[in-house]
């Protein structure tokens, strides 16, 4: 799909060209609220609204990296006991960076410093933790790219953001840890912990669901 060939209006088309870079676009997701509502943006929307959360986030950085000319490529980022994290990846002389919007300081932009995914994925390992200070990152998915969704109109239509998040879910993730090393996993310190929380939406912080008590066959 060329530049001229999503129904962007004058006033989208003059603001995505002001992104001149990944690391503006970045700079744009910082800029604009966290969004703590369960509803899905599309790229126009967030243009209109000035919030986004992860997903929404990376749609408009995949839809601004488009217009630059890099695909657009989302990555999912899986935990246990947290939400999962989506990112918009390009690649620069070989080498993958991300763009992403987050509630926590930690989890969003990566310079195009990485040989191979999952390089990219493995730098987000210590900061991505739950608010048990619990690590929680366990695998990455292969690239989905956008395009497979351009007749639908993923750039300004948020209906079509279900059935991304359906591919993205059932693309294939490739492990990061073995269940030894999550046996292992120590928790983050508490100056990283403070760090990346710092200027979080709490109503939009996961909270992990009571783990159950272990109850012995042998009890009565």
């Amino acid at each position: 799909m060329t530049r001229k060939a999503v129904d962007w209006t004058p006033a989208e088309r003059a603001a995505l060209d002001e992104l001149q870079s990944p690391r503006a676009v970045q700079e744009f997701l910082d800029a604009v609220s966290y969004s703590d509502e369960s509803r899905y943006r599309s790229p126009r929307e967030v243009l209109a609204d000035r919030r986004a959360h992860c997903m929404d986030g990376a749609l408009f950085a995949a839809a601004a990296l488009e217009r630059m000319g890099y695909p657009p490529l989302l990555v999912d980022l899986r935990a246990v006991r947290d939400d999962d994290h989506v990112l918009a990846i390009f690649r620069v002389d070989r080498h993958w960076g991300a763009v992403a919007k987050s509630n926590t300081t930690t989890l969003r932009f990566r310079e195009p410093i990485f040989r191979n995914l999952r390089e990219l994925a493995l730098s987000y390992f210590e900061f991505y933790f739950n608010v048990e200070s619990a690590k929680t990152l366990r695998s990455y998915s292969l690239p989905v790219n956008l395009r497979r969704f351009h007749r639908q109109h993923w750039h300004t239509d948020p209906r079509v953001v279900d059935a991304i998040v359906e591919v993205l879910d059932q693309r294939e993730h490739k492990p990061l840890v073995t269940r030894a090393q999550t046996a292992r996993l120590s928790s983050v310190d508490r100056e990283i912990y403070d760090a990346a929380f710092l200027g979080a939406n709490p109503a939009g912080l996961y909270q992990p669901p009571p783990r159950r008590a272990f109850r012995s066959r042998r009890s009565s």
